[in-house]
């Protein structure tokens, strides 16, 4: 008896170590907006919007100790349109044959397995891409709501712009006095025997440095498609002046002879009583290399233009988890350009005309759970 006792007593004191070594957690954000989106003689929309400051998310993440300094995790990571309770689409092989509507609970975000240690991550799975960090982390908005940066400076239609499946990533680890880098490479799973035996497949880097008030990264990557190859290069900085920190960002979108575009964008974000103030100005030029350019980039210009974009918010943060905020947006067309105003859930009714403009604004609530 005494013996029994003892081993359960052994059993249990494993599993409370075990249980002690390994954390899930869940967690999630639900942001919704009332939001306006109008332009020139094309009329406009009102509506319910999701995602104005943050992307709506609903996710489990967690991690086990494997002893010597290593870790094991995972992330799953779900977003949610909670405007109308859908969650959203994903894409499967980096191609526009692979991309799904949005349905039951799909893992489109984030949905990796890592390994960690002094040696850095190796992260498996469905995840960002570098060159989209630059985009989101010096943009005041944090490519979120209608004054978001994306609206112009990134050609969204391509699977690869903002996230990568089927990706192999390494880290480089925290402790390299604020070096950072990011290295990926993503398959699109086509039959070797096929035409576009590489279409899909991604390749990209990050390399940064940060330390005390100031941070900059450089990023590149290239998608390969028989019909062009997408390719994206940008750089980012940021300085912290305590009373406001400012930020801008320059890069190209390309898709090989077809569409050029450079992009640029300054914007600062300044504590304001409790809350935040955010404003930038982007500007995008687009050469189109072929006299007619197909759908889906005639979307953005049927011709060589420019846009400017002007935006401006204000974030009030009525506790740690909860926040209410106000956007606005302005975008100037010049040219065969046709850029705009755009947020998750609320787009404009019809294509915008081509030198024209394009106006938004949302009234909206975020919680973190």
């Amino acid at each position: 008896m005494k013996k029994s006792l003892l081993a359960l007593a052994v059993l249990g004191a494993f599993a409370g170590a075990a249980q002690a070594q390994t954390s899930v957690t869940m967690f999630g954000i639900v942001d919704a907006a009332l939001g306006h989106i109008s332009t020139t003689n094309n009329g406009s929309v009102t509506g319910l919007s999701s995602s104005g400051i943050n992307s709506t998310r609903f996710g489990v993440r967690g991690t086990e100790d494997l002893g010597g300094g290593m870790r094991a995790a995972f992330w799953l990571e779900a977003g949610l349109n909670n405007d109308n309770g859908s969650f959203g689409g994903t894409n499967t092989n980096n191609q526009s044959t692979g991309g799904t509507g949005g349905g039951g609970l799909t893992f489109n975000r984030r949905a990796t397995v890592s390994l960690l240690g002094n040696f850095g991550e190796v992260r498996l799975g469905r995840d960002y891409v570098p060159t989209f960090w630059n985009l989101t982390i010096f943009d005041p908005f944090g490519t979120n709501g209608v004054a978001q940066s994306t609206n112009i400076n990134l050609i969204t239609a391509m699977p690869t712009s903002v996230r990568a499946s089927n990706s192999i990533a390494y880290f480089l680890p925290s402790n390299l006095g604020g070096l950072y880098g990011q290295a990926t490479y993503a398959f699109g799973e086509n039959n070797s025997n096929a035409a576009n035996k590489r279409d899909g497949n991604h390749a990209g880097l990050r390399v940064g440095y940060a330390g005390g008030p100031f941070d900059i990264a450089v990023a590149a990557g290239k998608t390969k498609y028989v019909a062009g190859d997408y390719k994206v290069a940008n750089i980012g900085g940021s300085y912290n002046f305590g009373f406001l920190k400012l930020m801008g960002q320059y890069g190209t979108n390309e898709v090989t002879n077809v569409t050029k575009w450079k992009t640029g964008l300054i914007g600062l974000t300044a504590p304001l009583g409790q809350g935040e103030l955010r404003f930038d100005v982007a500007q995008t030029k687009v050469d189109n290399l072929i006299p007619v350019v197909p759908a889906p980039y005639s979307t953005y210009a049927v011709a060589d233009g420019k846009a400017t974009q002007f935006g401006i918010g204000y974030v009030y943060n009525l506790s740690k988890r909860t926040a209410a905020y106000a956007h606005y947006v302005h975008i100037k067309n010049r040219d065969g350009a046709r850029f705009e105003a755009n947020t998750n859930g609320l787009v404009s009714p019809t294509l915008n005309t081509a030198g024209g403009k394009s106006t938004g604004y949302e009234f909206g609530v975020r919680h973190s759970f």
